[in-house]
């Protein structure tokens, strides 16, 4: 009976799966590079979309339950401030934040008047009712240093941290995925010019916490095989980092997935028909920021911990050992746990059968072997006794 290959969900769900990540490095940091590039390039040329809490502004906020964000940002500029940044606050109030550029303080109020004016008659109501509020940079680049300082000490104490629970090599790959989602995710902000905010700030030193979890999870894997198939001899570093990721794997796909959903509700269900602008900021960085941290745990930390430890002479020598045997298939999660790795030498799944357990031989018709099962005593016949 022909039994149908599994798909790649059923060899995940089995652990029958054995990717070569660190293999395929150089596809990784290429995609990674590429972001990362044209991010860089896209912060010099256009740099990021402050909101006004960070370049400073005015801020008109008014109840215009029926009227649209297009509505509103014509109706500003036709008042003289073009480019304003027009957002829904719930279901009817409407926010506008603009940089007045006029002549003096004077002019500079005259013109916020006239906006507010635009507003009160595109909504029907009166002047008295729209809000009108100036905003400094100040209170931007306060809570930017802050924001900066708070990654300086996490930094560090995740540096402190993971050299003495695992090892400083560990701790600089961590550092580096780190770097890399921080890389990436002001890149992508650059790239479509979204919107900067304090919520995106909040958000930006929330998600590294999450890139580090799932790092970790990998890492002590790695430890623990580390101390239990690579101290044998049998397997380069390398092999034991692919064979953690893919013992791991499943469960930092789970972890994402549920990490990413209920992130995905907040951009939908509170952005656009919540209409929670606050909301849409800060799950937008959110999104971003736990796609990169899923993919740097996997992709970038784990491959750059094998480049660091293949250089130390201990692993070199294995690696140049096991290469002079010639190749072995990669060892799975399923066969690790069965105990594929033989005492033969050769690598795993490679060696020589083992030995059969002395219980099934007991258990072996006509077994010769010590402990084997002893065939039952014949009867005697029934006769006189001499």
């Amino acid at each position: 009976m022909s039994t149908r290959p599994r798909g790649l969900w059923g060899r995940l769900y089995h652990g029958e799966t054995a990717f070569d990540f660190v293999g395929r490095k150089p596809i990784w940091f290429l995609i990674s590079a590429i972001i990362i590039l044209i991010g860089v390039v896209s912060l010099l040329v256009r740099g990021l979309n402050f909101g006004i809490d960070f370049r400073g502004g005015t801020s008109w906020e008014l109840r215009a339950p029926h009227v649209t964000v297009a509505q509103a940002r014509s109706a500003v500029a036709s008042a003289g401030v073009p480019g304003a940044t027009v957002q829904q606050v719930g279901s009817s109030t409407l926010r506008v934040e603009a940089e007045v550029k006029g002549t003096g303080g004077a002019a500079n109020r005259d013109l916020e008047q006239k906006v507010a004016q635009s507003l009160a008659a595109l909504a029907h109501t009166s002047t008295s009712q729209v809000s009108v509020s100036d905003i400094g940079p100040s209170w931007g680049s306060d809570i930017s240093s802050k924001a900066w300082r708070a990654l300086g000490f996490f930094l560090l104490a995740i540096i402190l941290y993971l050299s003495v629970r695992f090892e400083p090599k560990m701790a600089a790959a961590a550092i580096i995925a780190v770097l890399h989602d921080i890389l990436v995710t002001v890149g992508i902000y650059a790239i479509f010019g979204f919107l900067v905010t304090p919520d995106t700030v909040i958000a930006f030193l929330t998600i590294l916490g999450y890139s580090l979890y799932d790092t970790v999870v990998v890492f002590d894997k790695v430890q623990e095989n580390t101390r239990g198939l690579a101290s044998t001899g049998r397997m380069t570093y390398t092999d034991t980092v692919n064979l953690s990721m893919n013992q791991v794997l499943m469960r930092s796909v789970n972890t994402s997935l549920v990490a990413v959903m209920p992130i995905v509700s907040v951009l939908v269900v509170g952005a656009y028909f919540l209409g929670a602008s606050t909301l849409q900021n800060f799950g937008l960085a959110l999104f971003i920021g736990l796609l990169s941290g899923a993919y740097s745990s996997i992709f970038i930390a784990s491959p750059m911990l094998a480049i660091l430890k293949e250089r130390e002479p201990r692993y070199a020598a294995i690696r140049g050992r096991l290469a002079s045997r010639g190749g072995y298939t990669p060892l799975t999660p399923a066969a690790a746990a069965a105990g594929a790795l033989v005492p033969d030498g050769r690598g795993p799944q490679e060696g020589k059968a083992r030995p059969e357990p002395a219980r099934q031989a007991a258990a072996r018709p006509g077994s010769n072997r010590p402990g084997a099962a002893r065939r039952p005593p014949r009867p005697r016949k029934k006769g006189k006794r001499r």
